[in-house]
């Protein structure tokens, strides 16, 4: 089964993936009842619609390992988990079935009051049965893309909160040097399905872009 049909979303930037053994999940919110458990879940950053202890509860277990930043740390360990690793710009780490965890950097250049750089705030890459899957969390198009060289890229749609627009989306994805694009983060808070059409209009014939 080609690794898209095991790639789910749930809004805003809540993704789950199944990499056979193990359930990954990104930034749970909004998730429904009865969804699979997870062993590890990355969080981005600490807004509410990304560090959801609601969602979380859903689907922590006793032995869920949590990758977040710094100043989730504390309020995951206020909630009671135990097992975490704290993560900035640049982190690297391993898990398990050969799964390699990069942290890149997550920020907002222009709408600074929302995701300042300072924050240290992340996107993931994760290398998982060969192919590097980014997810970019809630941020603008930033220089560091351009040195990201992954297979699959999550991008946000809003323009309030995360890209200026649809055509910067766009060139977002250009610059990870993805073969495949998926749109999130829009239709809840910010952005519409219209965006997601658009945003497979102008790749056209440059990526595949999967609209889940």
């Amino acid at each position: 089964m080609n690794i898209t049909d095991r790639i789910h979303w749930y809004g805003q930037s809540a993704i789950k993936i199944e990499t056979g053994e193990l359930v990954l999940w990104f930034d749970p919110y909004k998730i429904p009842d009865g969804e699979d458990k997870a062993d590890y879940i990355f969080i981005t950053h600490s807004h509410f619609d990304h560090l959801s202890f609601e969602d979380i509860e859903k689907i922590v277990t006793s032995k869920t390992h949590f990758f977040a930043p710094y100043d989730c740390i504390p309020k995951l360990a206020d909630a009671g988990y135990k097992k975490f690793t704290s993560v900035e710009p640049g982190t690297k780490d391993e898990i398990k079935n050969d799964i390699l965890v990069e942290t890149v950097p997550m920020y907002n250049i222009n709408k600074t009051t929302y995701h300042p750089r300072g924050n240290k705030w992340v996107g993931y890459i994760l290398t998982i049965e060969g192919l590097k899957i980014y997810h970019a969390g809630d941020t603008e198009r930033i220089p560091e893309m351009k040195e990201i060289n992954c297979d699959i890229a999550f991008l946000p749609l809003g323009q309030t909160y995360t890209m200026d627009s649809v055509e910067d989306a766009a060139k977002a994805a250009l610059d990870t040097g993805a073969k495949t694009a998926i749109p999130f983060h829009y239709g809840l808070y910010e952005g519409k399905k219209e965006d997601a059409d658009r945003f497979k209009e102008l790749l056209e014939g440059k990526m595949d872009v999967v609209i889940l």
